[in-house]
């Protein structure tokens, strides 16, 4: 039989416990949005057609991978639902930097590039900066840990 040490040892450790194991089993969602929004708000189409972020609108929403997307246009809009997966930025908009080394973090639409005919994402220009003096490599490694940096 368990000393009464024992037993409130573990009664005291149990709140812990279980608070641990909670976010042990929490992931990581597969993509990057502020209040359910990606690219916060940003239209990504338009990186492709204008070449820089433009502000999309909640009047030309399209809902994918568990949140919306906006978009300035309709035009753009019907373009992204029909090939989301050629507009979406890489690694669920998470910063392309932080992937490559293993771990996600937020982005800002300003710091984008597109590779390849793919959209990248980073934390801010100075990241952005560090992420472009190996672009490849960078790639590379991004894509060997996504989307194990969810877990």
């Amino acid at each position: 039989m368990p000393s009464r040490r024992t037993v409130l040892t573990l009664a005291a450790s149990l709140p812990a416990a279980l608070l641990t194991a909670r976010y042990a089993v929490a992931s990581t969602p597969p993509v990057y949005a502020n209040d359910g929004i990606a690219v916060d708000g940003s239209d990504v189409v338009a990186y492709f057609t204008e070449g820089t972020p433009v502000k999309g609108s909640a009047d030309f929403t399209h809902t994918w991978n568990g949140v919306d997307w906006h978009f300035a246009s309709a035009a753009n809009r019907n373009t992204f639902a029909a090939d989301p997966e050629a507009y979406a930025p890489q690694y669920g908009g998470y910063c392309a930097w932080a992937v490559s080394e293993g771990y996600t973090a937020s982005t800002i639409p300003e710091a984008w590039k597109i590779v390849d005919g793919k959209l990248y994402l980073n934390f801010n220009r100075r990241i952005q900066r560090r992420w472009e003096r190996d672009i490849p490599a960078r790639i590379a490694a991004g894509d060997a840990n996504w989307p194990g940096v969810l877990a």
